[in-house]
């Protein structure tokens, strides 16, 4: 869905972050911004794997920041990487945790009737103002997001 988005507004120059509490090993094209107890902050190069991240920039995102942060100081996190990006950049963050500190302008929640979630998202699931199964998204070809008066809002229909 990130991806999908990305292509749809390639003349907004998207900024995209990736956060994830999963403190795995770094691959190619991952440059480290920042480090600190708990946290690392990457900038991606690499549009050639298949990690979220690089397809990200692959779909033409302006500029792709990965995180990874225990959850108990992803604010702070996060606004180290939002004081990278220039005022009135659209952003677009791929984070279920995130949502238990920052109110977006659009929450996107992706189901799925075939892959069953690791993360435990139930308590998010009240608070989306779109929830798309994953089966259902390639049958969309209409996105109703927008990107109007520097926020994303939801398209009216």
């Amino acid at each position: 869905m990130a991806c999908r988005i990305i292509e749809k507004f390639p003349e907004l120059n998207i900024t995209a972050i990736k956060i994830t509490p999963h403190f795995h090993e770094t691959t190619d094209g991952l440059i480290v911004t920042n480090e600190g107890d708990g946290y690392s902050i990457y900038l991606e190069t690499n549009k050639e794997s298949n990690k979220d991240t690089s397809r990200m920039l692959k779909a033409g995102a302006e500029k792709v920041y990965f995180a990874k942060v225990w959850d108990n100081i992803l604010p702070d996190a996060f606004y180290r990487i939002i004081e990278k990006i220039p005022e009135g950049t659209p952003v677009l963050c791929e984070s279920p945790a995130l949502r238990n500190f920052v109110n977006p302008g659009v929450f996107i929640i992706m189901t799925s009737d075939a892959m069953h979630n690791k993360k435990d998202i139930n308590h998010l699931q009240d608070l989306p103002h779109l929830l798309i199964r994953l089966e259902d998204l390639t049958g969309i070809t209409s996105l109703p997001v927008t990107f109007e008066n520097g926020k994303w809002q939801i398209k009216n229909q």
